[in-house]
């Protein structure tokens, strides 16, 4: 392996080392920067966050669910890379200091970065922005006022400089396989069908720190550029498998708001910008959060194995628990799905509202006209060991006035669409009656009746 990047600013290259040793391993163990701190090694607590940039812009990341060859070519900043080249303080650490904001100091530095790139950026969202970042010494008070404080400073010259310098970056090859487009991917998982595919490694990432896996061969897919587009045709958006989850949700949060606004509680901004809508669904996970939306749309998946393509309902896909419709050497290229779906609702349950897995993520898409339903779709997640359609409830609904007693009625035959499993998250009973519920909740949501947690007023 022979990975090129920039390190705070200086050029850096990367030899002798395996394909998935982690960027916060490499930072702490071999460059001495101890500043990027190991709390989960799962992405989940923030202590680890770089900022990495690229031509497309700058993205906060989780360091260590991050592998080295995923950042060829790119830009890295750590928290000892925000001060300016006289010793500066970069604004958001001012602002910390100012304002209180660290105690113990070991989730300090994540803050930081991931403050520094939303500063950089102009997003003052800062709940999400920091969603993924977590403290238990002074809490979010502080540190929420220290990002409010910053956000009015200008940006420092010195943290636009990597942008331009990634441009005039020459990397040279990177010394593992990390295909350009479709068709080198194509040909050469044909020939190695069982390697590893990694997009965003948002969940590979934890087969190598948790379950302490060697992985072999290893292809990078975050330079197949042909599968990171998104376009609409004929009222449909088609979607690369290798567009993130923070880019998706961009395309949809106003074509289809329910849809954005699930994607932006889907983990936190460090995994929205590594995770990718095709890993999401290869994954085959009975919990992900993408697919029972993507299901309630009526979306088709896009294959490919070599030069063949194929084409399937979604829902298809999906076989049994972790098994999909899916051969050797083929993998997921796209997914595409109606550009508009007035009636969709996205309702996920989790024990915290924001970064956690859900329980019951719960879709629905009933199109209604003249008091009557002329068609209905719903797909759940963490009701089955696949993401489901309630075909019993769907049957229900379909033909029926739209009305509580119709919804009642498609509640009770929804006992028979699912056979839920109780585990650490939630008991059977308590998925089936959410997931009841949520039905209920759609059709008050459809009339018209707040239902949100943040819009219900005591």
């Amino acid at each position: 392996m022979n990975v090129a990047f920039l390190l705070n600013g200086t050029p850096v290259r990367v030899a002798g080392e395996a394909p998935t040793r982690t960027l916060l391993d490499w930072l702490r163990e071999v460059r001495g920067l101890k500043g990027t701190k190991e709390g989960c090694n799962e992405g989940d607590c923030g202590a680890c966050t770089v900022m990495v940039t690229d031509a497309e812009g700058s993205r906060a990341l989780n360091a260590c669910i991050l592998f080295l060859p995923q950042l060829h070519g790119k830009a890295v900043r750590t928290v000892e890379g925000l001060s300016g080249p006289a010793g500066e303080m970069h604004p958001v650490q001012a602002a910390m200091v100012a304002h209180h904001g660290s105690q113990c100091g070991f989730c300090t530095p994540g803050f930081v970065v991931s403050m520094a790139v939303a500063h950089l950026s102009g997003d003052r969202a800062h709940d999400d922005a920091l969603a993924g970042n977590l403290c238990r010494c002074t809490g979010y008070a502080p540190i929420v006022r220290a990002a409010e404080a910053a956000a009015s400073e200008p940006v420092p010259e010195w943290m636009r400089a990597d942008r331009e310098a990634v441009k005039a970056f020459a990397a040279g090859e990177a010394g593992v396989f990390r295909p350009s487009d479709s068709d080198a991917l194509a040909d050469w998982y044909v020939e190695n069908p069982d390697a590893v595919l990694v997009a965003g490694a948002t969940d590979v990432g934890l087969w190598v720190t948790k379950q302490l896996r060697e992985l072999r061969p290893v292809a990078f897919l975050n330079g197949v550029e042909d599968l990171k587009g998104i376009e609409v045709r004929g009222g449909s958006l088609h979607v690369g498998a290798c567009v993130t989850i923070s880019a998706l949700r961009e395309a949809v949060k106003d074509r289809l708001p329910s849809f954005g606004e699930l994607l932006r509680r889907y983990a936190s901004v460090q995994v929205r910008n590594a995770a990718t809508i095709g890993g999401n669904i290869a994954n085959g996970s009975p919990i992900g959060d993408g697919p029972p939306a993507l299901i309630a749309l009526g979306a088709v998946l896009h294959l490919r194995r070599g030069d063949e393509m194929r084409s399937m309902p979604l829902e298809d896909f999906f076989l049994e628990y972790r098994k999909q419709d899916r051969r050797p050497g083929e993998f997921v290229a796209g997914v595409s799905f109606p550009e508009k779906a007035p009636a969709l609702r996205c309702y996920k349950i989790s024990k915290r509202f924001d970064q956690d897995i859900s329980a019951v993520c719960g879709c629905f898409n009933v199109v209604v006209e003249g008091g009557v339903v002329t068609s209905a779709r719903i797909a759940f997640g963490g009701m089955a060991g696949v993401p489901k359609r309630a075909a019993l409830a769907e049957a229900a609904l379909t033909g029926k006035a739209w009305s509580e007693a119709t919804v009642e009625a498609a509640a009770e035959a929804m006992a028979g669409d699912f056979t839920p499993l109780s585990d650490m998250r939630a008991s059977a009973a308590y998925r089936m009656l959410t997931a009841q519920n949520l039905l209920r909740r759609y059709f008050h949501d459809l009339n018209g009746v707040p239902v949100h947690v943040l819009e219900v007023a005591p």
